[in-house]
């Protein structure tokens, strides 16, 4: 009576902490930032074909890459204030924690397979740069390649034509030209914090980033055993300072991976959330006990605390399956695909 009683709680808890998965049939299961349907069914037929979890993440963010999701996953979306696009991914296998990385990747379109190579032909973590880029063609992958569209093109000529507004820059001259930019003569840069309100204003400055201008494609598979995957693949922030990298290459902030734990994916203004770690504070607060949902809200809510302008989300999912998402600035959807459902279902989270 007892057994039955403590299993009668489990699952009632299970219920108001998450998205519960049938716990006869939760594996394998995808989770995807937004809705990349197509993306989503893709690694869902990998993982149900039997492909691992890490090469069924490859084959989730590639179609999303090659789908162009949103404008601002793969080649030929974001432009830099070059006008050139620049890619950022990372895959990372939550049951051995290695992680294969590029940043600011030019000339190469496929940046979920050259984070792959990375893993798989390295001992390194991340290659950046043209660097990366020479890496990823030696190692077969297609290229040089112009990753810039049409679209994106028409996009950056437009920028320009605003006098290169909204841009990153920050206490330079002129502010609103297109440059060429030089320091403020006058300008303590280092010690403007020290008045009062400054900082404030620092934190309070809105979001340059939004639905229109950047988002990432995060994707967890857990294979048929359990054993778990991440992945990320963006073309960064519209009109970059060129070299930016976002998060979307840094294992702890856009994804993270532990069989033992569960998983996690972000999206949003990276610059910002790579500061705090959120997927990795999202995986640690599961370890320690918390639900999904619980340790989703808890990793936004400590990056609003200090910047209660800035725009992002977090999934979040534990080692049994149960998933939920937490977003702040924005609503957030996001995308699952398990036995149980016929086809992928998308689920909104409100700030």
């Amino acid at each position: 009576m007892a057994a039955v009683l403590t299993l009668l709680i489990i699952v009632l808890l299970s219920k108001v902490t998450g998205h519960d998965v049938d716990n006869s049939s939760k594996f394998p299961l995808v989770v995807s930032t937004w809705p990349f349907l197509e993306a989503v069914r893709a690694g869902w037929t990998a993982i149900n074909g039997g492909l691992s979890s890490v090469d069924a993440v490859v084959e989730g963010c590639s179609a999303c890459e090659l789908l162009r999701c949103d404008g601002t996953v793969g080649p030929g979306g974001s432009p830099d204030e070059n006008s050139e696009s620049t890619i950022d991914a990372l895959i990372m296998n939550g049951a051995t924690m290695e992680v294969g990385a590029v940043a600011a990747m030019r000339y190469v379109k496929d940046g979920i397979k050259a984070a792959r190579l990375v893993m798989l032909y390295t001992e390194h973590t991340m290659l950046a740069g043209d660097q990366a880029s020479a890496f990823a063609i030696s190692m077969g992958l297609p290229g040089p390649s112009n990753l810039s569209s049409t679209e994106s093109m028409e996009k950056w000529t437009k920028w320009r034509e605003n006098q290169c507004q909204p841009n990153f820059r920050k206490n330079v001259l002129p502010t609103n030209s297109c440059g060429p930019y030089h320091l403020k003569k006058d300008s303590n840069v280092g010690d403007q914090c020290l008045v009062d309100g400054f900082c404030e204003n620092i934190r309070m400055k809105s979001s340059r980033v939004d639905f229109h201008n950047h988002d990432t494609i995060s994707m967890a598979i857990f294979d048929k055993s359990g054993h778990i995957a991440v992945g990320t693949s963006t073309n960064g922030a519209s009109f970059k300072i060129p070299g930016r990298v976002g998060d979307g290459p840094i294992a702890g902030s856009s994804a993270y991976a532990d069989d033992e734990v569960g998983a996690c994916g972000a999206t949003g203004d990276g610059d910002i959330m790579m500061r705090f770690l959120p997927c990795y504070q999202v995986v640690e607060s599961m370890r320690l006990g918390m639900a999904p949902r619980r340790a989703a809200k808890d990793a936004i809510s400590r990056i609003a605390k200090k910047y209660p302008t800035f725009v992002g989300a977090v999934f979040a999912v534990d080692k049994n399956g149960t998933h939920a998402g937490a977003c702040y600035g924005w609503t957030f959807q996001y995308s699952v695909r398990s036995p149980s459902m016929d086809d992928v279902e998308v689920f909104t989270v409100y700030p």
